[in-house]
């Protein structure tokens, strides 16, 4: 009876014993800030890919949070860039991420105010910042 006691002990022991975590898995993509101003004067879109290029939007207080050391090796970057346009109500961000055995395909929405409607009347140049949490090459349509 009382190996039976101690077996039952040793068991219970074992199963409450702790196993190996797995890291959460992140996300494809990540919106790091879409923003109505900010931007460049002319429509581009351009993607980071080196720790120097990365480094640079560190140099953002709004953005320095939200890019980790490891995120230097790991992510890619997409700056897209909307341009100047005359007033507000435009807006451009990551519709679509997809992620294909040898790359990742990133499809780009730009919204603009709908005709007639009363929008403020300044000139804004909208911008997304968007994480890639891959390192292989990105395509953007």
């Amino acid at each position: 009876m009382r190996k039976i006691a101690i077996a039952s002990l040793l068991l219970l022991l074992a199963a409450c014993g702790s196993s190996p975590k797995t890291a959460a898995s992140k996300p494809l993509y990540e919106i790091l800030t879409s923003q109505s101003d900010g931007g460049g004067n002319i429509r581009f879109f351009e993607i980071l890919s080196t720790p120097e290029e990365i480094r640079m939007l560190q140099a953002d207080e709004n953005l320095r949070k939200k890019i980790a050391e490891s995120d230097l090796q790991t992510a890619n970057f997409i700056i897209l860039n909307m341009g100047e346009k005359n007033t507000g109500g435009y807006a451009i961000t990551a519709e679509k991420v997809e992620e294909l055995p040898d790359k990742i395909v990133v499809t780009v929405k730009e919204t603009s105010p709908p005709e007639g409607s009363m929008n403020i009347q300044v000139i804004t140049y909208p911008y997304a910042i968007v994480k890639i949490n891959s390192k292989k090459p990105i395509e953007i349509r």
